[in-house]
């Protein structure tokens, strides 16, 4: 053990380069939180009143934008405070449950999308088995041991990582409590909980990247296949929104985590964070109801109807 003060508090820096922005940044990131709230919270409500869109791709859906809504409640509101105080001062507990929340929405989240890719393969690949083999029961367990998988990997991490003392630099220089500063302040051995930390990320990332990457070379072998092009068109139109989903997000992952110069270019993994904590939960509605006629119909149903009943 380093000798030196307990800490009991950490420091944000947020972006400590952006002096003069802070207001427009203020402005623009609680704008894009609203619309990410409106957004997902509009895909729960639709799906839930709306019969038609009660299939397990909605179902998934709906976890998926239920996933986000808390994903950046998790960031946004404390980057939000970085850029209206000069020194942005979290406890060391919260940081802690900070960086638990943030870890396993986002694990889960890896799940959630692989088990969607699962489904557009049953369901372009296996159409006539396709009823019988995702029934709902089949759908609850899917989502719930996706949910309790991503807590059970960071959960343990994170019940080893309160036991660290941290005593060194507490100074994070990042918008939320990420794990690698936080070990970095740490006056003990951490070389177990990093290990633990590389395969868990080695499971989750690449893991679910092969399997996703798998589902869709059977479902473009599948869609080739068909004769006509409008039967092809409507079969890829299925799974073009999820494809857009995953592609930018194992990107942005990939690059922070895997890239070797990783833990030396803080500033990358900044705009890379940013990317996959604030943009791509906001993009996500969009990307499901614009490309989406069923979501869409629903939609201007809901809107419609009002109007039709005070009209009569």
């Amino acid at each position: 053990m380093r000798n030196g003060t307990a800490i009991t508090e950490f420091i944000l820096l947020g972006f400590p380069g952006s002096q003069g922005f802070q207001a427009p940044l203020f402005i623009v990131i609680f704008l894009i939180y609203i619309l990410t709230l409106v957004g997902n919270g509009l895909i729960i409500i639709i799906v839930w009143v709306e019969p038609r869109l009660q299939i397990p791709m909605y179902f998934f859906l709906c976890n998926l934008a239920f996933l986000e809504i808390w994903y950046t409640t998790t960031i946004i509101p404390k980057l939000l405070e970085t850029l209206v105080v000069s020194k942005t001062v979290i406890c060391t507990p919260c940081c802690l449950l900070q960086a638990f929340f943030h870890f396993f929405l986002d694990t889960t989240e890896f799940l959630i999308l692989t088990v969607m890719s699962f489904d557009r393969y049953l369901a372009i690949c296996k159409p006539l088995h396709y009823p019988s083999i995702m029934t709902s029961n089949l759908c609850v367990q899917l989502a719930f041991s996706s949910w309790v998988v991503g807590f059970t990997i960071v959960f343990c991490q994170t019940v080893m990582l309160t036991q660290v003392p941290f005593c060194g630099n507490n100074v994070i220089n990042h918008f939320y409590c990420d794990v690698g500063p936080i070990l970095k302040a740490a006056c003990a051995d951490t070389s177990t909980l990093e290990l633990l930390g590389l395969l868990a990320t080695i499971l989750v990332i690449p893991g679910s990247l092969l399997f996703t990457i798998n589902s869709y070379i059977y479902i473009v072998s599948t869609i080739l296949c068909i004769p006509s092009a409008t039967g092809r068109q409507k079969a890829f139109s299925t799974c073009a929104s999820h494809l857009m989903v995953v592609s930018p997000l194992y990107g942005a992952v990939l690059f922070t985590y895997l890239r070797p110069t990783a833990h030396s270019s803080f500033k990358m993994n900044k705009v890379v964070s940013v990317l996959n904590t604030i943009l791509t939960p906001v993009l996500n509605p969009f990307i499901y109801t614009i490309r989406n006629k069923e979501v869409k119909g629903a939609l201007k149903q809901a809107i419609i109807s009002p109007k039709t009943r005070r009209a009569k």
